[in-house]
């Protein structure tokens, strides 16, 4: 990743301080600002906007996950940068210095903000993908889980388009998916066993093309029926097989991977019986993703809620009330 020289100048400022709202560091402790971000940097005299540029440069270069991520040590500059300790005068809160530093980012097709437990972060404008995403597997703060059960009572009442239009697909795009298309019930009898088809560019920006298959509830495979997996087994057989159309290439291209994708939790006797089905080389084409994997994904991403989550807000007017 190589910025515009203005962009690299300007950055350099605030690192060190030479920017209005961030504060002045000297040789010694510029020097520590990098090894707060894990990079062994020393400076030793040199001019040092100049000195920081070249640092900052040198971190863009290094390797990132995907062209819509960041490389990590400039994910931890960016957080040490607005780390809300370090507030200069009347800018306790960092507002002052997150919307300077925004203007640079802007310039770039980045973001920054603070999360919800005022930490700083950035993102990719375009795609709205979080340059670093957080473990969905770690331990949930009090407010995480809050929105974890608000989530899942959504996904207890909404409808199979709900779960595609409110949490798939804002999900998929904030994950790095683009060009996420969903056929919608206008289309169901043209969509050739995928809900919804995406692609995903590899840092070494080659295109995968992904199909997802959703289902609103349970996917089992008991010995009472498997009616709903067997539907599911024809959907992937149809999904793997048939072209889809990318306008952006204007040519017909085969789906690499197939999401299965349920709203409720897939058993493992239904992993074994689509695998069962499926030979060697189709098997690796599927992945599965229940509710847990959604309610984890989407907590740590730090979506927004779906409005139907949302509890209602409450009509009292206190102008009402007469005493």
């Amino acid at each position: 990743m190589k910025w515009k020289p203005r962009n690299l100048r300007e950055f350099a400022q605030m690192v060190v301080g030479d920017a209005e709202h961030f504060h002045y560091r000297s040789s010694k402790y510029i020097t520590e600002f990098f090894e707060d971000c894990d990079l062994e940097y020393v400076h030793q005299g040199e001019t040092r906007s100049i000195w920081a540029a070249e640092k900052i440069a040198e971190i863009l270069a290094m390797p990132s996950a995907s062209p819509m991520a960041m490389p990590d040590p400039f994910v931890h500059v960016i957080k040490r940068l607005l780390d809300r300790s370090e507030g200069v005068n009347d800018d306790a809160e960092r507002s002052l210095a997150l919307a300077s530093l925004n203007t640079v980012l802007a310039r770039e097709g980045w973001s920054a903000f603070y999360d919800e437990h005022g930490i700083g972060q950035i993102k990719h404008i375009a795609t709205n993908t979080i340059a670093q995403m957080a473990n969905p597997h770690r331990p949930f703060t009090p407010s995480e889980l809050q929105r974890r059960d608000q989530l899942i009572g959504y996904l207890n009442r909404c409808s199979e388009d709900e779960l595609i239009e409110d949490v798939l697909l804002p999900l998929f795009r904030q994950l790095g998916f683009h060009r996420i298309t969903a056929a919608g019930h206008k289309d169901k009898a043209l969509e050739y066993g995928k809900d919804v088809w995406m692609k995903y560019t590899l840092p070494t920006l080659h295109v995968l093309y992904f199909g997802i298959q959703a289902k609103k509830g349970k996917l089992d495979a008991s010995g009472i029926s498997t009616r709903n997996v067997a539907e599911i087994y024809t959907q992937l057989t149809m999904m793997l097989g048939h072209e889809i159309f990318d306008p952006e290439t204007s040519r017909r291209v085969l789906v690499d991977h197939a999401f299965i994708v349920a709203g409720g939790e897939i058993t493992k006797q239904a992993r074994n019986w689509i695998g069962n089905k499926l030979d060697a080389s189709k098997r690796s084409q599927v992945m599965f993703m229940d509710r847990d994997d959604i309610l984890n994904l989407f907590v740590v991403t730090n979506l927004p809620l779906p409005k139907g989550a949302l509890p209602p807000t409450s009509s009292w007017n206190v102008e009402d009330v007469s005493f």
